[in-house]
């Protein structure tokens, strides 16, 4: 059988794009990146269309089994936030723009990673309700969420299909807290922040920061449209209401470094932690999830060199 390795390659005008030496060194300092503009109107106006089908019911494929954790707003659940998870997988045309090489090539550089495969993709509408409690996304960091991932390389792109301001209730990042030790404690980090009371967050936010002799700063990313937003995955984040007058819809793109593998965790109550993922990718050599699975976890970028 022969072995066909993908090639993945940039024009130069996309070469342009990329993170700077010095914004490389920036995101290891801050643990946030707002990109150049990687998407045009065109991709943005498709990509939208194909999500208003999509949460209509169109959908390519059906995921094979149901995750224990799925995020998946269906219209009965009302005017609240919507989460979508898998929509890179269960709609093709989503799937297409989402795969974008150049995005890949971005997180490859600012992880100074050789390869970057998608490793989880959340279809995200806000709706301008000012005081819609789902709206409001508490502090967290997303390698919490990600405690059978092997790396501590991951990060997320936050892709807004419009410009994206603080009145919409933008991504808010905790500056450069990728770099601080967590307190200890025994916290069961892995319970998703919302099933959990955002002030215990806001406390435990706080008290890490006191813990690393530092204090809270944040800074809300306002990312004009077709920019892209990069966060490390132990970057503490949240976002407010929506006070606009439109909805405030992206996707959210976790990505995986090639290193990245599938490793057994236990809660501090001893019971196992598991990743949606566990339910529907294909088993490695040893039985295990293989997150490298290219149904589910594409590869975004593979440099030649």
């Amino acid at each position: 059988m022969t072995t066909v390795i993908e090639q993945f390659a940039l024009t130069e005008e996309e070469s342009a794009l990329l993170p700077t030496v010095e914004e490389v060194l920036e995101y290891a300092e801050r643990g946030w990146y707002l990109s150049r503009r990687l998407f045009s109107d065109a991709e943005l106006d498709t990509l939208q269309a194909a999500t208003e089908r999509y949460y209509a019911g169109e959908r390519d494929r059906e995921l094979p089994a149901r995750p224990p954790h799925l995020a998946s707003w269906k219209p009965s659940d009302g005017p609240v936030q919507r989460h979508n998870d898998y929509v890179h997988y269960e709609h093709a045309e989503i799937g297409r723009i989402l795969r974008k090489p150049l995005l890949g090539a971005v997180a490859a550089r600012l992880a100074q990673a050789a390869e970057v495969r998608l490793f989880q993709s959340t279809l995200i509408y806000k709706p301008p309700v000012p005081g819609e409690p789902s709206n409001v996304v508490p502090w967290h960091f997303d390698k919490h969420y990600w405690q059978t991932s092997t790396s501590q390389r991951m990060l997320t792109a936050f892709l807004p299909f419009h410009d994206c301001t603080e009145e919409m209730g933008t991504i808010t990042m905790v500056d450069g807290s990728h770099r601080w030790e967590e307190r200890p404690g025994g916290d069961d980090s892995t319970r998703h922040f919302a099933a959990r009371d955002r002030s215990e967050l806001e406390q435990l936010l706080h008290e890490n920061a006191e813990f690393n002799g530092t204090e809270v700063r944040t800074v809300p990313v306002e990312i004009p449209r077709g920019h892209v937003s990069f966060h490390h995955c132990r970057t503490y984040h949240g976002s407010g209401p929506n006070r606009s007058a439109q909805p405030r819809r992206a996707v959210s793109l976790h990505l995986q470094d090639g290193s990245n593998r599938y490793r057994p965790f236990l809660r501090p109550d001893g019971s196992p932690v598991a990743y949606n993922h566990d339910a529907v990718v294909r088993r490695d050599a040893n039985g295990r999830p293989d997150y490298a699975d290219p149904e589910f976890c594409p590869v975004l970028w593979r440099s030649s060199r």
